[in-house]
C-alpha cells in the first residue's frame, strides 16, 4: 500500500519512526514534511496528506503533531478524508472498523512510541465492517465542502 506521512516540527521524531515501521512492513511511503523539528505549521501537513489520499496518490495516510488534534482537522478539511485522532490500540481498530479512517493521526506529545506502533498496527490490519457503518460513513462523507 502507498501511504502518505506527515507532520509539523512536535510530530517529527514519531512520524520518522512510524514512517521506518510502514516500510518494514513492506509499504510504499510519501513523505510529505517536515522533515526536521523546526518549527512549522501543522494545517501544512495535514492539508498535504489529506491531498495525497483524496487525490489517489496515497491509499491512506498517518498525521503526527503535538496532541492529534490540529493536524486531523487539517487534515479533514479535504473532501473525501476521514482524519482520526487515536490514543491506543483500540481507538485506531475501531476508527478504521467502524468509521472507514483513511487517515489516522497521533499525538506525539500524548502517546508513548510503542502504543503509536501498536496502534498503527491495529489500523492497518484491521477491515471496515460495513454494515450498519456504511450509511453513516456515507452521511460524514456527504458532509464535506458543506457551507453554513
Amino acid at each position: 500500500m502507498r501511504i502518505a506521512v506527515g507532520s509539523d516540527h512536535a510530530g517529527f521524531l514519531l512520524k520518522e519512526a512510524l514512517a521506518g515501521q510502514l516500510r518494514e512492513r513492506g509499504h510504499e511511503v510519501v513523505d510529505c514534511g517536515t522533515d526536521s523539528v523546526e518549527r512549522v505549521d501543522y494545517p501544512d501537513y495535514g492539508a498535504a496528506v489529506g491531498r495525497t489520499v483524496a487525490s489517489g496518490d496515497a491509499e491512506a495516510g498517518v498525521c503526527v503533531c503535538g496532541s492529534g488534534i490540529g493536524i486531523a482537522i487539517a487534515a479533514n478539511k479535504i473532501r473525501g478524508v476521514r482524519a482520526a485522532t487515536v490514543h491506543d490500540v483500540t481507538s485506531a481498530r475501531l476508527s478504521r472498523a467502524h468509521n472507514d479512517a483513511n487517515v489516522i493521526c497521533f499525538g506525539e506529545r500524548l502517546i508513548g512510541p510503542e502504543v503509536a506502533r501498536q496502534a498503527l498496527d491495529a489500523w492497518l490490519d484491521a477491515t471496515f465492517e460495513e454494515g450498519r457503518h456504511a450509511g453513516r460513513v456515507a452521511k460524514l462523507d456527504a458532509l464535506g465542502g458543506e457551507h453554513v
